[in-house]
């Protein structure tokens, strides 16, 4: 199929897509043993068939719970319930309360590689609980409410307002690096764990989350966002500055970041009617940062969102992530239909269009992890530990948001709250 025939702006397109990208990954992704593989080929071989990384068992639950929620199979409800027990049982350690980062399973027995704690992980564990609650599995409202109570005793700072992001197993320990990246999803997480609970609490926390990041922090950087601090939250600019392309914590701007983070101000503007602040800061900001990200990291001559850029806006990473994109194109859905903008209309074809050419796999499924700045593959590994297609998947949900009336049109007219 040419990208030129598809229709962006109808939900068949959507969710057609979605129901794609899912079968890449169901049932093949499933380990009858416990939990899920996290390693696939392009055309969905499994390469790995021990190795477990928090996220990706995380994530795998976000997925089911979504699919069952949108098309409710029996079969998409047993593998949230598979994954949250793996969660529980497996990553979980009940003495210490916290969550391997990374272990392998052999024939039902653990060994675990990695114990750190990571705020990050704890976040993506909350996003998974609330998903299942909302699902339907009664019982992750209780693994919810303790794993936010975790987050909160050990990595909150009230004088920041701001979560640490690494702690050694015992927790006796706690890294003196600050990020970003693990506060803004656990603004995500908060914000799905507010809208499974109704506990406005976890609201204020995404809220606070959000103004700390996106006002307080860039207001060091103008305006935008870095991602790496000291343990006084202030500005690390060598951090990681030999290693760009690190999974967790690359250096430079990340316009995938600042282009997230427009997307979860929408969401929590939305519910203005239950937020602690005031909030009309928070679609002038942001606008600011999507556009900020798409000024300078569009790729003009190849298509698609570089990677990212350095302190003097120069690109120091020209590679394009298939997670940048989609939560580009969500956001620009987002921010259209909040404002009535044209342009953001026009940017949300523009990012899905080249997706569809370049970074869609239309013979096998799902999106290619990665790509060179000229759009060639860099090898057949699709979806390594911590990909799962949540981001494009769980994009293509937030669009769907957009599009209640099912028509190319829906995003003219004046502006109005989502």
């Amino acid at each position: 199929m040419e990208f030129t025939s598809v229709d962006f702006f109808s939900a068949d397109t959507i969710c057609s897509h979605i129901a794609k990208t899912m079968d890449f990954y169901h049932p093949r992704c499933i380990d009858p043993s416990g939990g899920f593989y996290h390693y696939f080929k392009d055309d969905g071989t499994v390469y790995d068939v021990h190795h477990r990384h928090l996220v990706s068992s995380t994530r795998f639950v976000f997925n089911y719970a979504m699919a069952y929620r949108h098309v409710p199979k029996p079969e998409y409800l047993e593998q949230v319930r598979h994954g949250v027990k793996f969660l529980r049982e497996v990553h979980r350690d009940d003495r210490t309360r916290g969550y391997a980062w990374q272990l392998e399973w052999r024939d039902g027995v653990k060994q675990v590689t990695d114990a750190d704690n990571h705020c990050y992980g704890l976040a993506f564990v909350v996003l998974a609980y609330a998903h299942a609650l909302m699902a339907g599995v009664s019982e992750a409202r209780a693994y919810l409410d303790e794993t936010v109570q975790l987050m909160d005793e050990k990595f909150w700072s009230v004088t920041h307002g701001l979560y640490a992001d690494q702690a050694s197993a015992d927790w006796q320990t706690v890294d003196r690096y600050r990020g970003q990246n693990a506060n803004m999803h656990a603004c995500e997480a908060l914000l799905a764990a507010f809208h499974a609970t109704g506990t406005v609490a976890y609201l204020h926390r995404a809220e606070t989350l959000a103004l700390h990041i996106t006002q307080r922090q860039a207001g060091l950087a103008h305006g935008m966002i870095w991602e790496h601090y000291d343990a006084n939250w202030q500005i690390d600019w060598n951090y990681n500055l030999h290693d760009k392309a690190n999974l967790f914590r690359p250096w430079g701007y990340q316009p995938g970041h600042f282009t997230e983070w427009a997307k979860l101000l929408i969401l929590l503007e939305a519910e203005q009617d239950h937020l602690a602040m005031e909030s009309s800061w928070m679609i002038p900001t942001a606008e600011h940062l999507f556009n900020t990200a798409l000024r300078n990291a569009w790729d003009d001559q190849h298509g698609g969102i570089c990677y990212g850029f350095a302190p003097d806006l120069s690109i120091c990473d020209g590679d394009k992530y298939f997670w940048v994109q989609a939560e580009s194109f969500a956001a620009a859905a987002l921010l259209a239909r909040r404002t009535g903008k044209e342009q953001y209309r026009n940017w949300y074809v523009k990012i899905w269009e080249y997706s569809w050419q370049h970074m869609i796999d239309h013979r096998y499924g799902a999106w290619y992890r990665i790509l060179s700045h000229d759009n060639q593959k860099y090898s057949d590994e699709k979806s390594p530990a911590g990909k799962t297609d949540y981001h494009t998947m769980g994009a293509c949900y937030d669009v769907l948001k957009c599009l209640p009336g099912m028509s190319a049109d829906m995003f003219s007219g004046a502006s109005h709250a989502t």
